[in-house]
Parts: C-alpha cells; structure tokens; sequence
C-alpha cells in the first residue's frame, strides 16, 4: 500500500488516494494537522458533482430522483411536478432526518473524528457526485476540533446511514457540534444526501483506531513475554531462526525475530540447560503470536483500500474528457472488513490466552522453583494467586467480544436489503478489546517481575528485555507481602505502551 503523503508544512494532505490508517488515527488524536487538497483532488470531486446533477436531470439514479431501500422504484417527482430543484431538495432534508435516527450513547470524540477524516478523503476520490464544499467543511471541522454529536448504533455493516446522517444534519446547522467552532452552515440539495450517507466512515474509522491499540498490544506482549521467559529460567530453542525457516509462515517468523531481539537470542542457541522444552505459553509464542501480526496486516490492507475508496452507490463515474455514468452496485456492503475485523479479534484472543497461560507457569514451583503464587516465606501465603483469577475475568470478556459479528444476519426495508456484513459491530468490539488485554497483559507482567526479583535476575540492560526490566522494577512495589495487588496492576497497565516502543 502507498503511504500517506504528508507534506511537513501543512500536516496530512488528503488526496482521495494515499490516506492510510496511521494517519487516520493521528488526526482523529489531534496529533497531525490537517491539510487542504490538491486542485487535482478537487477537480475529480467537482466533475462529480456535475456529472450527477446533469444525470439526475436526464434520468433515474438511485437516491437523487427515487427513494431508497424498497422505495427505490418512487420517483421523488410526481408526474406534473414543476419546480424540480425544489422537490428534489425537500427529498434530500427527508432523507437526512429520517436516516439520522441511531441511538445509544453519544460515540467518543475520537471515533467521531476518525470519521469525519475518512468520509473527507473518500469523497475525494470523486466517486460520490457530492458538493465539494462539503468536503471542505468535513476538513474545517477537524482543523478546528469540532465534531457533531453522533451516537453509537444504526449500522449493520451496509453503510454507517445513521451517524452520516446525524453528520449530515450538522453540517446543516440542525443537529449540534462539540468540541471546537463549528464549520459554516452548507446546503446540501437532495442530490447531496444520499451520496453523503453512503459510506462506511465510521466503521473504518473505528476500525483504523483498533488496528492501532491492538498493534501496539501486540509489541508490547513480546516484551511482557521474554520477561516471563526469563523469570520461568525458559529457552531460546523455540526462537530459533532454523525452526522458523523450515515453516515460514510470515507472522511466525517476524514473532520469532522479534523474541530474538528483545532477549538478544542468537539465531541458533545452544542445548538447553534446564528442562528439555518449555510449556506451551512459551514455546509457542511466535505460532500463536505470528498469525496476530498476520491478521493485523490483513486488517490494514483491507483499510487502506476503503479509506481511498469511491463506494458510494451509486457511483458517478465522470472523467476529465466529460465521459460519465451513473452505476449502481454493492459495493457499500463491508464484507472485507468484517472478515479481517473477525479475523483479527479471534487472532487477538489466542494471544491473551498464551499470556494467562504463562501466568499459570509463573507460579507453579515445578516450573519456577520459587515458593507458589510467588509469595513470600510465610506459610500459606497466597503471593499472586488473585491475579490468575482476574486475568481469567478480562479473558472471559475478550472471548466474548471475540465472537464472529460477520455471523450475524438481518433483513431490512421489505426484504430488498436481504443480509448484512455487521462490520460495524466487528469494529466496536475490536475497540473494546484493548481495555481487557492490557488487562490481561498487566497481570502476567506483574507477576514476571515478581518472580524476577525472587530469582535475583536482572536481565542485561542493554538489550530491551532488561530496558522493560529496569522500567517496571521502578515503579512497581517490590514488596511481597500479601496485599492488595489492584494498584500494582493499574501501574503495569500504564507501563504497557512504553513497553510497546522498546
């Protein structure tokens, strides 16, 4: 895929072409300032515009003269109908406030502004036959920090209508705007509605947004993984660079590489000195972790298609030489998503099970050789033996959210709209992952560096596993005592994104 062009003076330059997750979420952050498009850009979206007008004019299409879903054969003009424009206008304020009906909870201000990042650059592909002065309001509203108040549910994975719609009335001045100036009013005739709502947005751009937590969970479980090698006195073996070559699935041996170089392994270790092999929670690390690493490259390769993509039904197609159609399809129907979405979450989860089960290794004694639940010399103690039952609750929760949402199914308007793809369900849950992860990831970290500590092993400090040592060890509580360990795992979470970037 492309990377984004990013022109240093003006930030992120959408284009309609380049858009990639990682900017996506930089905007949606306010961490990036957003640029103006190119006259290029532009232009593709201005040929649009007319090409639809002049096509709603000469005939049928889809949204701009019918209605939709299983109105689409009602013509918006009645036959002796004069004042087209009118009418046609009229239709399309209809549409917006009859579409702009989700409900639930007000989304974050990030979800909303990934949205509002992604719909500006589709629309920039020219596809959508949509007023370009719409386009620039989108970009004014994230320059200044201000989205419209959108709310959770009213998608299936067909189309984000609902929140587009809710965005729609907003840029309308009907509907309000938080967090920053709201951009001027702009009209939007009843040949803009349809192309506006017609749109993913805010799946990808949740979507983008999970990516992105997950991603750096996953960096982060390496590190929180070869400190439990360590402390459980494990091997390289399972690391080596000829047991990856001999099966080279891609993920597996970039997780193998990865263990390698945070524990400064070499590509072909020696014979164990301790136990002939490990358990499974180390030992499979770069079988389980490797198809994650897949799967999120899966995911942003899906994404970065969507970000840049003209699906908007129906497509105008219009060209520079004045050639020009209108094309109705189904291409707003977000299968890709929700297989990678799926795909991903259920990758996710395996790996946060390798992690409760190196957990339960950290405080077996035939493993470690420490005391049980590596606690102190008192009789009885129980050490860290509550962390197993907490990382097993956040577990049960992933497990949940891990559930396929593309095997959901619906049938909508009178039977015309017969499945649904519910990726916009598969990105909710992808984004509620990362809460029960760090979790999860916290828990066994807590317990690494305990047993750590109990061994006396201080890992090399010039190497990242011993660099996540000396970071952790500081601000985590050395004490052994039996207590309450909810603090020490509030303060391992904190660590993880530091952890990540080692």
């Amino acid at each position: 895929m492309s990377s984004q062009i990013v022109d240093t003076s003006r930030g992120v330059v959408p284009d309609g072409r380049t858009l990639n997750t990682t900017s996506v979420v930089q905007l949606a952050h306010g961490r990036a300032d957003i640029g103006e498009p190119g006259p290029e850009a532009l232009a593709r979206v201005e040929r649009s515009w007319h090409a639809a007008r002049e096509l709603a004019l000469a005939g049928r299409v889809y949204g701009r003269n019918t209605g939709v879903g299983a109105n689409r054969t009602a013509a918006v003009r009645a036959d002796g109908d004069v004042d087209v424009d009118a009418t046609a206008e009229g239709h399309g304020l209809r549409l917006l406030r009859s579409h702009a009906g989700a409900v639930g909870s007000p989304l974050p201000a990030r979800e909303v502004r990934a949205m509002l990042v992604v719909r500006a650059n589709q629309l920039l592909a020219g596809g959508a036959g949509l007023n370009p002065q719409i386009v620039l309001a989108l970009l004014d509203a994230v320059r200044n920090g201000a989205h419209p108040v959108v709310r959770e549910h009213g998608a299936v994975g067909t189309g984000d209508l609902a929140a587009l719609a809710q965005t729609g009335l907003a840029l309308l001045g009907e509907q309000p705007w938080t967090g920053g100036p709201p951009p001027p009013a702009v009209a939007l005739d009843g040949n803009d509605a349809l192309a506006f709502i017609s749109s993913n947005a805010l799946t990808l751009g949740q979507s983008a947004l999970a990516l992105d937590e997950l991603r750096r969970l996953q960096n982060a479980s390496f590190v929180v993984a070869s400190l439990s090698l360590l402390a459980a006195g494990g091997s390289y073996e399972a690391y080596a660079e000829p047991v990856h070559r001999a099966r080279p699935h891609p993920g597996s041996v970039t997780a193998a590489a990865r263990m390698r170089r945070i524990l400064g392994a070499p590509a072909r270790p020696g014979p164990p000195s301790g136990r002939i092999q490990d358990p499974y929670g180390f030992r499979c690390v770069p079988q389980i972790h490797g198809p994650a690493l897949d799967s999120a490259d899966t995911l942003a390769g899906v994404l970065e298609v969507d970000l840049n993509a003209a699906a908007e039904n129906p497509l105008i197609s219009a060209d520079a030489q004045g050639v020009y159609g209108a094309l109705h399809h189904g291409s707003f129907y977000a299968a890709h998503a929700a297989s990678a979405l799926d795909g991903l979450r259920l990758a996710v989860l395996q790996t946060a099970r390798l992690s409760t089960a190196r957990l339960v290794s950290l405080v077996e004694p035939g493993i470690t050789g420490l005391l049980p639940f590596l606690s102190e010399d008192t009789p009885a103690s129980s050490g860290v033996m509550i962390l197993e039952y907490a990382a097993g609750a956040a577990l049960a929760e992933m497990t949940s959210l891990a559930q396929p949402a593309s095997l959901g199914h619906a049938v909508l308007s009178r039977g015309v709209e017969e499945v649904a793809s519910f990726a916009s369900l598969a990105a909710r849950h992808a984004l509620r992952m990362p809460e029960h992860q760090r979790q999860v990831l916290a828990c066994e970290l807590v317990a690494a560096v305990r047993a750590l500590r109990q061994r006396g092993t201080v890992p090399d400090p010039s190497l990242p596993v011993g660099r996540a040592y000396e970071l952790a060890a500081a601000e985590l509580e050395p004490e052994m005592a039996d207590r309450p360990l909810s603090d020490d795992v509030d303060v391992a979470v904190g660590l993880l994104d530091r952890l990540s970037a080692l």
